[in-house]
């Protein structure tokens, strides 16, 4: 396995290495299932994982809005929590694509540097870092259509955004894929956003909205019963939408199935 050269100085990869497991404040209040989910599915592969108990925020929704001064405080506290750890994993790519790409307003310090470098997002690491090419206890008989976040899409590079040319690819695809009886559903458009945004739902709410309902019925014509994403955020934007029209949609985190529950 190998982890590309600027998150080791030069170092191979090794299970011996410190993993620090980063569970978004969101997650952490409304989603516990999914970071117990991402724990005990980094354990499985006989990684060494901890968890910072002071962990709060990463500054993404201050940020998003404009108030870097604000989110300063908490990306400091993210920096001052994880630097110890040799790779930093979180199961949320906007969260993660924060780190990686708008800790730019702190002073770059080692810690600084060394944090964002090697901060991942659940996917891409189990794809790119550990290469895993098997999930033996995973079984998920359902339907399943992929919701990829525009920060994973185009911050992260999980697939193939459709402006782009080149050859397609989708990470969160290739994982699931993997999975036992689990049969995956084509979308009409992938990688369209779906209105959440962070703000966005608050400021244009009627559009968010309206949005959100385009990507519900996107996938309900193709005959998923389950959406399955790597960002949870995403998720429970597009399952309140659901919810409020009455339609028959259930929202899980990509690390749920890969792992075989907690659902």
């Amino acid at each position: 396995m190998a982890i590309p050269d600027e998150a080791t100085n030069g170092k191979a990869f090794s299970p011996d290495m410190k993993i620090g497991l980063f569970i978004p404040c969101y997650i952490d209040m409304i989603y516990p299932e999914v970071g117990i989910a991402t724990l005990e599915l980094l354990e499985r592969f006989g990684l060494n994982v901890g968890y910072p108990l002071n962990q709060t925020c990463c500054g993404q929704p201050m940020s998003n809005s404009g108030d870097e001064a604000n989110a300063a405080a908490t990306e400091r506290l993210f920096v001052e929590n994880f630097r110890g750890y040799d790779c930093i994993v979180g199961p949320a790519g906007s969260c993660v694509k924060q780190v990686r790409c708008h800790f730019d307003t702190l002073p770059q310090t080692d810690d600084v540097r060394h944090v964002r470098q090697r901060t991942y997002e659940l996917v891409e690491f189990l794809h790119d870092v550990l290469k895993v090419d098997s999930f033996p206890w995973a079984e998920f008989p359902h339907s399943v259509a992929i919701h990829n976040s525009c920060s994973s899409i185009r911050g992260l590079a999980i697939a193939k955004p459709s402006e782009i040319m080149g050859a397609s690819f989708d990470k969160t695809e290739a994982l699931l894929s993997k999975v036992k009886r689990l049969v995956l559903v084509p979308v009409d458009r992938p990688d369209d956003c779906f209105g959440f945004g962070g703000t966005f739902c608050v400021t244009d709410e009627a559009v968010s909205a309206r949005m959100g309902l385009d990507k519900v019925h996107d996938h309900l014509r193709h005959g998923a019963e389950y959406v399955v994403s790597p960002d949870m955020s995403c998720l429970m934007h597009q399952q309140g939408v659901a919810r409020r029209a009455g339609l028959d949609l259930k929202y899980i985190h990509v690390a749920q199935v890969l792992n075989a529950g907690p659902f």
